[in-house]
């Protein structure tokens, strides 16, 4: 496929700005990752069909490779790139001499405005600029967010561990306070219970907000076992056992044996408002 647009190799005699047809596989996505896979992504065949019959509306934004001879960097485009490929065309794209830094915010401004983001998506792509080390400034222009609200993209990000969102894909439905239940139940599920969850054959054929929900409840944490009361046995002095105390939260039962001491039972519910006056009286 190369030879077919050979003429459209990169060159420092192209102008910065040009628009030039370029084969699409010399178009190298940006090293960090704006997007999270989605295998159920229905709508790119439909979009796919649309660049064959109405063509490419809007180009790609390229910078020449910095470390591959011959090939360009993308700073958004990715998915017209892969359309292109797709039909067998060439990618048409504007072609500019951009800094690393120039590249992100290009990347963040064009991707969250157009290609509408998924909140997970936008948040590891905060979280994939942070571990390439761009600075916290540029981060914020190309997200175009404040210290506080990238603060909550990167936190989210780190909660949700990568088999987790490779699973469950962008969920474009899905927003901050889900994923914060999300990764609340996957810090107290135990690494069995999230790999069990991640393998349910519920997940196949859904869509990748319904594998969020899958997941979700598949981690549900189970309802807290009530403990057993405490159970004791009083007997008298000759051994005898007269009653059964239970203790737990809520409370005490005490259980009389009525063969034991017959009439007891009846002689302490007589008494028990004067116990119960005395008690109060022992505590001034």
């Amino acid at each position: 496929m190369a030879a077919m647009w050979a003429a459209s190799r990169p060159s420092s005699s192209v102008a910065d700005g040009a628009v030039v047809e370029i084969d699409p596989a010399l178009c190298l996505p940006s090293a960090i990752a704006d997007r999270v896979p989605d295998v159920t992504d229905e709508s790119f065949n439909a979009f796919m069909e649309q660049v064959r019959e109405e063509g490419q509306h809007t180009p790609i934004l390229v910078r020449r490779h910095p470390s591959r001879n011959d090939h360009y960097e993308i700073a958004y485009g990715r998915r017209r790139t892969r359309a292109a490929m797709a039909l067998g065309k060439p990618v048409r794209a504007v072609v500019r001499d951009l800094s690393d830094a120039e590249l992100v915010v290009a990347q963040g401004s064009e991707n969250l405005a157009r290609e509408n983001l998924s909140y997970i998506e936008k948040a590891h792509f905060a979280r994939n600029m942070e571990q390439v080390g761009v600075a916290r400034e540029v981060i914020l222009k190309a997200m175009g967010v404040h210290r506080p609200d990238l603060a909550n993209y990167l936190s989210v990000a780190e909660a949700i561990p990568g088999p987790v969102l490779a699973a469950i894909g962008p969920a474009p439905k899905v927003g901050r306070p889900r994923w914060l239940t999300l990764a609340d139940r996957i810090r107290a599920a135990t690494p069995e219970q999230v790999n069990t969850a991640l393998a349910s054959p519920d997940l196949a054929g859904k869509a990748s907000d319904e594998r969020f929900a899958v997941i979700l409840a598949a981690l549900t944490a189970p309802p807290a076992r009530k403990a057993k009361p405490r159970a004791e046995t009083l007997k008298d002095a000759k051994g005898v056992k007269f009653a059964r105390v239970e203790r737990s939260s809520d409370g005490m039962r005490v259980t009389l044996e009525e063969k034991a001491e017959p009439g007891f039972a009846n002689y302490l519910a007589e008494r028990l408002p004067e116990i119960l006056a005395a008690y109060r009286q022992s505590k001034g």
